[in-house]
C-alpha cells in the first residue's frame, strides 16, 4: 500500500470535534477495509498555531482517501503521496 498525506484547513475547529472526527475516521477504514476498500489510517498531526492539520493514511489509491474523507465530511485542501520515514 502508498501512504498518503491529508492537508486540511480548520479554523475554529475544538479539540472535541477533532477527536470526532478522528473517531469516525477510524471506524470508516475498517467499514471500507472489510467492503474491499483497503484503507489505513495511520495518524495525525494537528497544528495550533494556524489550525492545519495533516493525516496520515495508507492505501491502494488517493481515491480510496478522497472517499474515506468525502463519506466522514472532513474537509482537505490537498491529498498527496508522500513517504513515511519512520526510524
Amino acid at each position: 500500500m502508498t501512504t498518503y498525506a491529508v492537508k486540511r484547513e480548520l479554523p475554529g475547529i475544538t479539540l472535541e470535534q477533532l477527536a470526532e472526527a478522528q473517531k469516525n475516521v477510524i471506524a470508516t477504514s475498517k467499514t471500507m477495509t472489510e467492503d474491499g476498500t483497503p484503507i489505513n489510517y495511520i495518524r495525525s498531526n494537528f497544528f495550533p498555531a494556524d489550525s492545519s492539520c495533516t493525516c496520515l493514511f495508507e492505501a491502494d489509491s488517493a481515491r480510496a482517501v478522497e472517499q474515506i474523507n468525502e463519506t466522514v465530511g472532513v474537509p482537505y485542501t490537498e491529498i498527496c503521496e508522500v513517504l513515511d520515514l519512520v526510524p
